[in-house]
């Protein structure tokens, strides 16, 4: 039986989908001791979403996925953890079978750098906050360095369109082109994506 699969759903989980994430919250909503515990998050997961990680595998038949898609998930891995993703996403998905990504664009993040560069006081600074990356405050007390551990809302890895495509074809992938939002040839993707994650991102798709 074909399944179509999000991982990283965060909270978009159209019913028409397999929906995973890794988040710890999500673990301590579904733990009946935990969840008594942890107060903090006052939006829950949809009672749709199921706890997996895409690096460790998820609970998928190889082969079984005619379609997978993940939106700005990937810069949030290691390199190394990176590829195991993509290892593990091909490894589910049918032959034929399409999978769609979404990044932020590390291309538009540098231009839009360099075109404020002449006018804008802190141009530096708004391509940290821009990109996610580097650290504004150093963790100090104890929750805030576990929340550090646990967390992974930072990017560790950024991405281009011809970086990201010569990532998947190494991976296995075949067919990889720059795609648009609700785009693709297969209509169910019309569940899961959504237009503002498109602004200012690169989205590839391609088949196994």
């Amino acid at each position: 039986m074909s399944s179509y699969v999000q991982y990283g759903c965060g909270f978009s989980a159209p019913k028409s989908w397999q929906n995973y994430d890794a988040s710890p919250t999500l673990k301590f909503e579904r733990n009946p001791i935990l969840k008594w515990l942890y107060k903090k998050n006052t939006r829950p997961f949809p009672s749709n979403v199921k706890f997996g990680n895409i690096i460790k595998g998820l609970p998928e038949k190889d082969n079984s996925c005619e379609g997978i898609y993940c939106s700005h998930v990937l810069e949030h891995l290691s390199y190394n953890d990176f590829q195991k993703a993509l290892t593990n996403t091909l490894k589910i998905l049918k032959p034929n079978g399409i999978f769609r990504c979404v990044v932020p664009d590390l291309k538009f993040a540098i231009e839009r750098y360099q075109s404020e560069y002449s006018y804008v006081p802190n141009p530096a600074s708004n391509f940290m906050r821009l990109t996610l990356l580097g650290k504004e405050n150093r963790s100090k007390s104890v929750a805030d360095v576990m929340k550090d551990f646990f967390g992974n809302s930072k990017h560790l890895w950024m991405w281009d369109e011809k970086s990201l495509i010569t990532e998947l074809e190494n991976a296995g992938f075949k067919n990889c082109r720059r795609c648009n939002f609700n785009d693709s040839s297969d209509l169910l993707f019309l569940d899961v994506e959504e237009l503002d994650r498109f602004t200012g991102a690169v989205a590839i798709e391609c088949t196994k």
